[in-house]
């Protein structure tokens, strides 16, 4: 058997998250990775590849890095997980409630999912309501049932069981304000990402830099993660943010301090340790003691517990990335280089002559390629001759992740090898896309059917 073959003999998807499965990716990517330094990656046979999936977007000093590992090895040393709450677990609590204005009390998980969950959770238990909010724009939350049952993937779910999770449009306030009318004083809580491609304020994506001017623009008040803010004060629900991927990506405090607002919640995850397994939930101490055990005669809120939550290596791993960040000025460098790889993947495609057809959409720190036929249509055949292309000449981008370690030398083999790509992306535009195509499609994660 081949790896794949292998990998889903023993693994139900064939791996451990469904982004990484054989149908998010083109036949001719590797089915499977040795290790990862920098900004590359290795197969099995030692082929190198210039990595733009950074690990689901978790991992954004670098894969490897030698400070972060060693504070990671350090913690190992020292039993890495013990019978009480150790030390480093209070260093990285105290570390992340000094970091972020926002939060005042901090439960570490070791993945979004959890966090987010109980975010949920808190949010119900602290206002006593049973209703959620989430924009329909925002592709995952959580693999918990009160999320994956508003998705297409029902099969396992009870009836009903996400009837208590309501829809909004993201950027339209009036979409959000008819669910608290509909249900009033029913809503615990409105969860969404920050910004992804879309951005809460009025200006063009492109416009945005690494410098925050959101706190004192005059179109402020237009600002739709200010109107959500204000609309859950109004209505005593929860305000929380879910920053697994803006987090220590926009900015070190995240992307509510780049755009001014303060959570009640918010959740944290993936880059904040280069790749180690640490998430968090966080907020309000009023709100987040509703999981405390230290208020007598308090009706108890089971929020999270979970062996392996205050893990050390992690949270050792997560105090050395902060240091880091703060020495390197790592957020300024992830928005510097998204700048630079949307204008080498602007102009490769003006190049190619396929401008219209394959455009590079939302901010420099937030960077998304969209594919469409000579007719204009949206179209996953050319994303997966695109990302075959790339994956040909070396560059494996199943998305737009950067890290600190991508630089001028990784940006020039990207340049080479989307001039390429981009070159049979026009010839299959004008003798269709299928005999160019090794394998099958890229398919949408969440599909009813396989």
């Amino acid at each position: 058997m081949n790896y794949q073959e292998r990998l889903n003999a023993v693994i139900p998807g064939g791996a451990h998250t469904y982004s990484r499965g054989m149908d998010q990716f083109p036949a001719n990517a590797p089915t499977i990775l040795e290790g990862g330094k920098g900004a590359y990656v290795w197969d099995p046979d030692g082929k190198r590849y210039l990595d733009y999936g950074m690990a689901l977007r978790a991992v954004t000093l670098g894969y490897a890095n030698p400070e972060v590992n060693a504070a990671a090895f350090a913690a190992i040393e020292k039993g890495n997980n013990l019978t009480r709450a150790s030390t480093v677990e209070l260093a990285a609590a105290e570390l992340l409630v000094d970091l972020i204005p926002s939060v005042e009390m901090v439960k570490f998980a070791k993945n979004g999912s959890n966090a987010t969950t109980a975010a949920v959770k808190i949010a119900r238990a602290y206002t006593g309501r049973r209703y959620v909010c989430i924009p329909r724009q925002h592709p995952f939350f959580s693999f918990d049932d009160w999320f994956i049952g508003t998705t297409a993937i029902t099969r396992g779910i009870p009836d009903g069981h996400a009837a208590a999770t309501l829809v909004f449009d993201y950027g339209d306030i009036v979409s959000l304000k008819r669910l608290f009318d509909e249900f009033p004083g029913q809503i615990a809580g409105v969860m969404l990402e920050p910004a992804t491609t879309l951005v809460p304020c009025g200006n063009c994506p492109e416009t945005l830099t690494a410098e925050p001017k959101c706190g004192g623009c005059p179109q402020r008040a237009g600002n739709f993660l200010v109107q959500v803010q204000e609309l859950c004060r109004a209505e005593g629900a929860l305000f929380i943010l879910d920053e697994m991927i803006t987090g220590f990506r926009w900015h070190l405090q995240g992307a509510q301090a780049y755009f001014g607002v303060t959570p009640d919640l918010c959740t944290f995850g993936k880059g904040m340790a280069n790749g180690f397994s640490v998430a968090a939930v966080s907020g309000r101490r009023e709100v987040m003691s509703v999981g405390a055990i230290d208020r007598q005669g308090q009706e108890r809120t089971f929020l999270l517990s979970t062996t392996h939550g205050g893990e050390m290596c992690g949270l050792a791993a997560f105090i050395e990335t902060v240091r880091l960040y703060r020495e390197l000025s790592v957020c300024d460098h992830l928005w510097s280089y998204g700048r630079k790889l949307r204008q080498v993947l602007v102009e490769a495609a003006a190049e190619a002559g396929v401008g219209e057809q394959f455009r590079i959409e939302g901010p420099d720190i937030s960077l998304a390629f969209v594919t469409h036929d000579a007719q204009g249509v949206p179209s996953m055949d050319m994303r997966t001759l695109f990302c075959q292309e790339m994956v040909r000449h070396g560059v494996l981008m199943p998305w737009m992740a950067v890290s600190f370690s991508h630089g001028e030398q990784e940006l020039d083999l990207t340049r080479k090898a989307a001039r390429a790509a981009l070159s049979v992306y026009r010839r299959a535009l004008e003798d269709g896309v299928g005999s160019y195509l090794e394998g099958p499609a890229i398919r949408p994660v969440f599909r009813q059917f396989n």
